[in-house]
């Protein structure tokens, strides 16, 4: 203010004309080099971030070693943010959390009383209701910080010094890992086993020139304080080689029967950072959605002190090894864990390997310990130079009492003493300060005492010095002297051998399917147990309450989930999916359109069959609405094709009816619907590819179609199904050979009151039938209750259909699986 009161102008701002971009760059930079070096990454010397590093220091500054009582975590966040880490009190007790936590750190080295959090992501009690001190490990990290080992730096505000790393006895980086996310780039370190890490550096003091295939015939792998299994070996030589590697990681488990005889999976320990609770809960979700089937009840029998117990049981009849690829696959009992060992040497960020990691660590104690040696000697040296000094006062204590007595001051007797005796001055001052009690004989003796031990101790620091293989030789004993004691076991076990990729038929319960497909095109799977058996003569069940008018259920296929379908369309062309990729629904559901799944175009499904596998000694044989037939290497569809492929070459309003799986021995019959039928060798029909037309198979009078087909087995019999629900059994015997390409024989005595065949199937006596109407009724009944007749018989009332309705498709159900 002016003298008149008046507020002086301001002056005017000066403006400096910058560049929006190099702005960016520049300020970015900064704040990316601020979070990599002062924020996200571990140092390679001493493990820490400085966070961790301020509230180590910070808590040993306050005396909270792991002899003396805890104090409130408030406290030492307080302290922290005060004078070290003005970035909020959350980040602070978050951090030293995670050191106390047992679970989290393979060795901590915070002991916390209180909650602190738990493996179910519970967090830690309010920090002014826990307490903390430094562990017994812990102060291995702070080991001679007094003896000029470290640098220190200034604080935020230039008030306080704090250690720019600490003197670290204990090789934190490598023990305990750490993880952090930079800018670009992110680090994630695995903790390792204490007594393995020792050995391999004192292994690498000894031999430089080490190769780290012979480290890691000391060091197994990574340690995990959550236990666990590593599966191969591959991922962790990749990581000690390169800096990066993955391992997979499994939950230890065991299977165990129940008193009722149920088996039971218990999950003994979790990959490392695995959340107990948000697992649960995610298994839960997957049964309770049917992408894990067979579990009846899931319990968490883990106590406070996080020893790990869940109980998986299991339904009666279920095969475990089943259920648990499916909870290996599906959820994180089993997880991939990325190494990264990126961390900051001497301020860059680098990607280190498992030896270059040891080396830094063994560099950066090896200048420790030199500075602490030079900080001891001159120490040593200091006391020396004053205890020479008392020695001759103490020779001549007459005349050094004379003089300072007849001295006008303290300075002038300093003075008169070190020219009389020629001392120094540090040597004057020492004596005029000594105490009287120092003259007598006992204290005498203790100073000559004193003498030759600091002779000895100085003797002994020089030799140290005079030489890298002195001090080296130091590190490794006192390396191996402190961290012995916390030698343990290992938590994590590693198998050798590589974790092969779970085949997803492992993932699925084996079972029979009924595979229904209507004649829109609507698709769904349905467990055969969903279905009863009835008599004959009964009315059976609606397999659809919501099919559309306008539609039909037309297909119905009995098959494993583990088989493959192969689904010949109206056009000639096949397509492949598994039965388990299928929706499995409800009877009354609608299902999914097939063709949003196989990609198939204007064209009808004609036939499905399930096969095994893929093989050049089995073949598909095809027949024709027409009569023509052919035999085609099943090796040819074992590839899928999106689009589909080729299966026959088809004439004109000519479609396939059916499709056999035969050895390409076989005898075939087939079957029209006016009733007749041909029986003929396989052999005469040779061998052919795909795209191939085919040959005539039964020569069909007007108006007549091929409806189905039977391989003569002598334990089989024709069964037939008539479109008014007649039906009867046939014995092969009845049928004589004939040649292809010729008429054949009259098997069912063709009246309007019966109708046309529907279908024809072969069956065993102990098999069941799935009949199926286009009003979408289904009837199921064992195949012993329809009586087997002569060939010019009419067949039994085999279902009672209602006013319009027909049989629509008839389906075999195995009882006994065959083997192909």
């Amino acid at each position: 203010m002016s003298i008149d009161g008046n507020i002086p102008p301001k002056e005017p701002q000066k403006e400096i004309p910058r560049d929006a971009v190099d702005e960016l760059k520049t300020s970015y930079m900064t704040y990316a080099m601020s979070v990599i070096t002062d924020r996200a990454l571990p140092d390679i010397r001493d493990g820490l971030k400085p966070v961790h590093r301020r509230i180590l220091y910070s808590m040993d500054d306050m005396g909270l070693q792991s002899n003396k009582s805890h104090k409130k975590c408030a406290l030492v966040v307080g302290d922290v943010l005060g004078k070290f880490h003005p970035h909020g009190d959350a980040s602070i007790y978050d951090a030293l959390v995670r050191m106390a936590q047992n679970f989290s750190l393979r060795y901590p080295v915070i002991d916390g009383q209180g909650n602190f959090g738990s493996v179910d992501g519970d967090p830690a009690a309010h920090m002014r209701y826990t307490e903390c001190r430094l562990s017994k490990i812990s102060q291995l990290m702070l080991k001679d910080i007094e003896k000029d080992t470290i640098d220190f730096v200034p604080n935020y505000a230039d008030f306080t010094k704090e250690p720019h790393v600490l003197p670290s006895a204990i090789p934190f980086y490598l023990i305990n890992g750490g993880s952090g996310i930079a800018v670009g780039m992110a680090t994630n370190i695995p903790p390792h086993n204490i007594r393995e890490i020792v050995n391999a550096i004192e292994a690498q003091i000894d031999n430089r020139e080490i190769t780290i295939d012979e480290l890691m015939t000391y060091i197994m792998g990574p340690d995990f304080p959550t236990g666990g299994i590593i599966f191969g070996r591959e991922g962790i030589r990749d990581a000690y080689k390169t800096g990066r590697g993955k391992i997979t990681i499994r939950s230890r488990v065991s299977i165990e029967e129940t008193k009722t005889g149920k088996d039971v999976i218990i999950v003994e320990d979790l990959p490392y950072q695995v959340n107990k609770a948000n697992l649960i809960e995610k298994i839960a979700e997957l049964v309770s959605n049917n992408k894990i089937q067979g579990i009846s009840d899931i319990r968490d029998e883990s106590d406070k002190d996080n020893f790990i117990r869940i109980v998986i049981e299991l339904k009666r009849g279920i095969i475990p090894k089943v259920v648990l690829n499916q909870l290996f696959t599906h959820t994180d009992l089993q997880i991939s864990y990325g190494i990264i060992n990126l961390a900051l040497d001497k301020g860059i960020p680098k990607i280190l390997n498992l030896k270059q990691t040891i080396q830094a660590y063994i560099d950066f104690r090896k200048e420790v310990i030199e500075r602490r040696t030079k900080f001891e000697l001159k120490k040593a040296n200091d006391r020396l130079h004053i205890i020479e000094g008392f020695l001759i006062a103490i020779d001549n204590i007459d005349e050094i009492i004379l003089i300072i007595r007849s001295s006008e001051d303290t300075e002038n007797a300093k003075k008169r003493i070190s020219e009389r005796f020629n001392l120094t001055e540090i040597q004057a001052n020492a004596i005029v300060e000594m105490r009287l009690r120092q003259l007598t004989n006992l204290e005498n003796k203790k100073l000559k005492t004193e003498y030759d031990e600091l002779l000895v101790l100085i003797a002994k620091l020089k030799e140290i010095l005079s030489s890298d293989l002195n001090i080296l030789k130091v590190v490794k004993e006192e390396l191996i002297k402190d961290t012995t004691p916390f030698f343990d076991e290992r938590k994590t076990d590693i198998i050798s051998k590589q974790l092969e990729n779970i085949d997803v038929e492992d993932l699925i319960h084996k079972e029979d399917m009924v595979v229904i497909i209507s004649h829109l095109g609507y698709i769904k799977r349905i467990s055969a147990k969903d279905f009863r058996s009835q008599s004959k003569g009964g009315v059976g069940v609606m397999s659809n309450k919501k099919i559309r008018s306008d539609d039909f259920n037309e297909h119905i296929f009995v098959a494993s989930t583990h088989d493959y379908l192969l689904i010949f369309s109206s056009k000639g062309m096949v397509y492949q999916i598994k039965v388990h990729e299928i929706q499995q629904l409800s009877k009354d559901a609608r299902g999914d359109h097939i063709k949003s799944m196989i990609g198939i175009g204007d064209e009808d499904i004609s036939a499905i069959i399930n096969v095994h596998s893929f093989t050049n000694e089995h073949y598909a044989f095809i027949a024709t609405k027409n009569g023509i037939v052919k035999r085609v290497s099943l090796k040819e569809f074992e590839y899928k094709k999106i689009s589909g492929k080729r299966a026959i070459t088809l004439d004109d309003n000519d479609a396939i009816i059916d499709v056999k799986i035969t050895d390409g021995k076989k005898e075939i019959i087939l079957a029209t619907s006016m009733g007749k039928s041909l029986r003929f060798i396989e052999t005469k029909v040779r061998d052919m590819g795909r795209v191939a037309r085919g040959v005539t198979g039964i020569r069909l009078a007007e108006n007549d179609s091929l409806c189905g087909v039977c391989i003569v087995d002598g334990d089989s019999f024709m069964l037939l199904i008539t479109k008014n629900g007649f039906g009867k059994r046939l014995d092969f015997d009845l049928f004589m050979p004939h040649g292809r390409g010729t008429g054949g024989q009259r098997y069912y005595r063709h009246t309007k009151e019966k109708g046309d065949v529907a279908a024809v199937k072969q069956v065993l006596e102990n098999d069941e039938i799935m009949l199926m109407t286009l009003k979408g009724q289904i009837m199921k009944l064992p195949v012993k209750q329809i009586s087997q007749q002569g060939r010019n018989a009419t067949g039994i009332r085999v279902v009672k259909l209602s006013e319009n309705d027909e049989v629509s498709s008839v389906a075999r159900i195995i009882v006994q699986q065959e083997v192909m």
